[in-house]
């Protein structure tokens, strides 16, 4: 079977690997579309992401949708051959359904689809068959197109990280920082939770056309000569990743507000102005992954086809050389997905 693979910094590749043979207690999926993370960029680049460095081949992935192909023996209450599905990355993950936080996703020596942060690394779910646990399949509902769905992975990251600033976020004047796929869908998130005023900013025209089309009611492309309007916001959240971004969203949140940390900053220390966050006296919130938000994110999904406008681009696996190249430039795309095998939908 196709899998796309990096074997090392600037070494990714498209590579046959055996059949997979399900083991009793798992499901088979064929995975149809995956969406290409920053962190799968970087494993591409880098050989690394963040402290994870990449010691063995690894398929990357773990924005991954597809349909069950086969279900072991033992799996109770197996879902039949054809159901369409999302798949929860994380091994242990909140069960379907739950609605009370499970912390799960801090617990220490967890896995994560596509990680190197294991060994042997957790092999992720660009292939055309992964073999996951039952309780990470979320079902989809019909009226959700495959295509859409590929979504719901970093829509619920940030709903999660939406979440931790509570009753902040309602009726609030909100600025996100950095309008790129996980920007564009706080922006969403923003909105769903109750958001009173969104304003994106970024460094480039083509994000910032997203985040309009996702629900951002201003746009912002900073300049030396126009910055964001300082203490101007209650709420900022910083998704671009960078240190500047920070900057940004410690000089741009009022005294009193939140900025919330969605973004991956590196692994080593980042100067960052302390007395700002202690002169405005300013709540600064960290995200990381997500936790029971996978079951909600596909309900907005289902019913907000605006998010359509974040998926950019769609290249076949073959393509993954050129696919990654396309993600990785923020000035024209914005989610971008590999159709690893063939869509039942189209």
């Amino acid at each position: 079977m196709k899998a796309v693979v990096v074997h090392g910094p600037g070494d990714l590749r498209v590579d046959e690997l055996p059949g997979l043979r399900t083991a009793p207690d798992r499901v088979a999926v064929r995975i149809v579309y995956g969406g290409i993370c920053g962190s799968d960029l970087h494993y591409a680049a880098d050989g690394r992401n963040g402290p994870y460095t990449v010691t063995e081949p690894l398929v990357l992935g773990h924005e991954v949708v597809g349909v069950v192909a086969q279900a072991g023996p033992d799996v109770p209450d197996a879902p039949a051959v054809g159901t369409r599905v999302a798949i929860h990355p994380a091994t242990p993950c909140a069960p379907p359904g739950a609605t009370t936080a499970t912390g799960l996703h801090l617990r220490p020596r967890g896995t994560y689809l596509g990680s190197a942060s294991t060994r042997p690394h957790t092999q992720g779910g660009f292939a055309e068959l992964l073999e996951v646990l039952p309780g990470q399949l979320r079902p989809l509902p019909a009226e959700l197109p495959l295509r859409r769905a590929v979504l719901a992975e970093p829509l619920a990251v940030a709903l999660h990280g939406v979440a931790q600033l509570g009753e902040r976020v309602r009726g609030a004047r909100v600025l996100v920082s950095g309008a790129g796929p996980i920007g564009a869908l706080a922006i969403a998130a923003l909105r769903h939770a109750g958001a009173g005023e969104i304003a994106a900013a970024d460094l480039h025209d083509f994000p910032l056309r997203i985040a309009a089309a996702v629900g951002a009611a201003s746009t912002v492309k900073p300049s030396p000569d126009d910055g964001v309007p300082e203490s101007s916001f209650d709420v900022v959240v910083e998704a671009a990743g960078a240190v500047s971004s920070l900057a940004t969203a410690l000089t741009a949140a009022r005294p009193g507000g939140a900025v919330l940390q969605l973004g991956m900053l590196p692994r080593e220390p980042v100067q960052v102005t302390m007395s700002t966050v202690i002169a405005k006296e300013l709540a600064l919130y960290g995200s990381q992954r997500f936790d029971i938000e996978l079951d909600t994110a596909i309900a907005t999904l289902t019913r907000d086809p605006s998010l359509d406008a974040v998926l950019s681009h769609t290249f076949p696996v073959d393509a993954a050389t050129e696919a990654f190249a396309r993600a990785a430039d923020p000035s024209r795309s914005s989610k971008t997905v590999l159709r690893i095998s063939a869509d039942p939908e189209s």
